[in-house]
């Protein structure tokens, strides 16, 4: 899952306490944000073994800090302690944690059995990147759907809306359908922050022209 990430941000952030949309959009990734930070350290680890999964070739054999739910619950705490502490607003803290936890549970359902509780065996994982016929209309549900669910709820002019929408379809097509990497380099790195940012500034824009209804 890719920019399904983005999904909770998008539906999140219609409710009118909720923190910004760029804001929701870190939140979604954060736990990818730690990992491919820690991959650059040699905290965590990954490699490519072509065929391990119909979608993904990349074995994420070792993430125990950001992939367990443990460890994504502590990103998702940290997070929600920096909303609460700008905003003093628990709700809003509320929302970011969770947006940032629901990272785990939706890659509970993509992944091959490489997620732990702790970052201990079992090892979990539905495994629906070997089901590309599955996963992918449904990502693009999720993050399509979530998005009509946030405009529904906001007013604001089209671009924005255009532009978002172009941006989070051709980072997916590029993950999808892209060149695939023989190994794992500091680029790999660079490269997931490069997309991440892009969606975020995206986003940015996006919620900067929205308004929305009030409680």
């Amino acid at each position: 899952m890719f920019i399904g990430h983005f999904a909770p941000a998008l539906a999140a952030a219609a409710h009118p306490r909720a923190p910004k949309l760029a804001t929701l959009f870190v939140a979604a990734q954060l736990v990818d944000w730690g990992f491919f930070a820690l991959l650059l350290t040699g905290a965590e680890k990954m490699r490519v073994v072509p065929g391990i999964t119909a979608m993904n070739p990349m074995d994420l054999y070792h993430m125990p800090y950001t992939h367990s739910f443990a460890g994504s619950a502590v990103w998702a705490a940290g997070f929600a302690t920096l909303v609460w502490l700008a905003r003093r607003d628990r709700v809003a803290a509320g929302i970011a944690g969770a947006v940032v936890l629901s990272h785990w549970l939706l890659d509970l359902a993509v992944h091959r059995p490489d997620l732990t509780l702790a970052g201990a065996p079992p090892k979990l994982g539905l495994g629906l990147w070997n089901y590309p016929m599955i996963e992918m209309p449904l990502e693009l549900a999720l993050t399509f759907g979530a998005l009509w669910f946030f405009l529904s709820r906001t007013r604001g002019p089209a671009l924005p809306v255009i532009v978002l929408s172009a941006v989070l379809l051709a980072l997916q097509l590029v993950n999808w359908f892209g060149p695939v990497a023989s190994e794992v380099t500091a680029g790999t790195s660079l490269l997931a922050f490069f997309a991440f940012v892009l969606a975020t500034l995206a986003a940015w824009w996006l919620g900067k022209t929205r308004l929305k209804s009030s409680v």
